[in-house]
């Protein structure tokens, strides 16, 4: 009796351990989804696009969380000293991860070794355009017209250190060129610049007043820095065409502090994954330059650590510094 007293009290134990075990499978409350900027901006968009969808097949609340401030940094470190449980997520670009913690002496993360990748989300291509009235036809002509004016013509960035800039100054190490660098504060002031001609060069990412003025032709659309041609500018020819090897394009991904299970990152790749193939949602994307980009995590961390290395030495290489 007492035997099969204990092997009941044994078998009741394992039953409530397992239930108990059951009700704790991930996720059993919301996710938080960190977006380091705020409400309103094209990343702040993305995350709410997904936010639905997502919720829908964890079977929680995915919250976003706008925690803007020093570019990013903030919201990157509050997720990289969170609980490595699956329930805290930031909605990363390419710049926050992997310019961001070579530029900085002490960003307070690492975009490599703080976080455990879960997946892409989309991604841009930066256009290479120029003034309409600079005669040239293509990349090429471009190449070949600034060789014959070293010096003499200059090029706009969203400021020393933004994206923009370190796209521009690989294209010009790869082509070559000397051309003068005049910083803005911000993009838009970039576009208004060259298209008064102050600037002849912009490499920036894709807006629809961009597009207006390219359709106009106020703006020369010379190439796209994606590998291979963009969907977004069917028939414009690469910059790699022209410049092999060459790569810029604004990238949006999904990270989780490092040490999260690799059980709990499968679930949350597979909700996004699934969110990403909906139709609607590619459609939402491309009205703002945008395409749906799916991957693993691991294909994702090979993206992460060829993007600190080519950026890294650009970066180291030109010099770029910033305060």
């Amino acid at each position: 009796m007492k035997r099969l007293t204990r092997y009941l009290t044994a078998a009741l134990f394992c039953a409530v351990a397992a239930s108990a075990g059951a009700q704790q499978a991930f996720p059993s409350k919301p996710i938080r989804l960190v977006v380091p900027y705020a409400p309103g901006g094209t990343t702040d968009i993305m995350a709410r696009a997904l936010q639905g969808p997502m919720s829908e097949d964890l079977g929680q609340t995915v919250v976003v969380d706008n925690k803007a401030g020093a570019g990013g940094s903030i919201a990157m470190k509050d997720t990289a000293n969170a609980a490595p449980d699956g329930y805290t997520v930031v909605f990363v670009n390419n710049g926050n991860v992997a310019v961001t913690p070579v530029m900085q002496k002490d960003p307070g993360y690492d975009g490599i070794r703080s976080f455990a990748p879960i997946g892409m989300v989309a991604s841009s291509p930066m256009l290479v355009v120029v003034n309409g009235e600079v005669p040239v036809s293509d990349l090429k002509g471009f190449i070949d017209y600034s060789k014959k004016n070293p010096g003499k013509l200059e090029y706009a960035t969203a400021g020393p250190g933004s994206f923009g800039h370190l796209s521009t100054e690989l294209f010009l190490r790869a082509a070559g060129l000397q051309l003068v660098h005049v910083p803005y504060k911000g993009q838009a002031p970039t576009l208004n610049a060259v298209l008064a001609g102050e600037t002849k060069l912009l490499i920036t990412s894709p807006s629809s007043a961009m597009n207006s003025q390219i359709a106009a032709g106020k703006l020369k659309l010379l190439g796209v820095g994606t590998a291979t041609e963009s969907s977004l500018y069917p028939g414009t020819p690469t910059v790699a065409s022209v410049l092999p090897g060459y790569q810029a394009e604004s990238w949006f991904a999904l990270l989780a502090p490092a040490g999260t299970p690799p059980e709990v990152i499968a679930k949350l790749n597979r909700a996004l994954n699934k969110a990403l193939a909906m139709p609607d949602l590619q459609k939402r994307l491309n009205t703002f330059g945008l395409v749906a980009v799916s991957s693993t995590p691991d294909e994702l961390r090979e993206r992460i650590a060829a993007e600190v290395k080519r950026w890294g030495t650009v970066i180291r290489e030109s010099g770029i510094k910033v305060e």
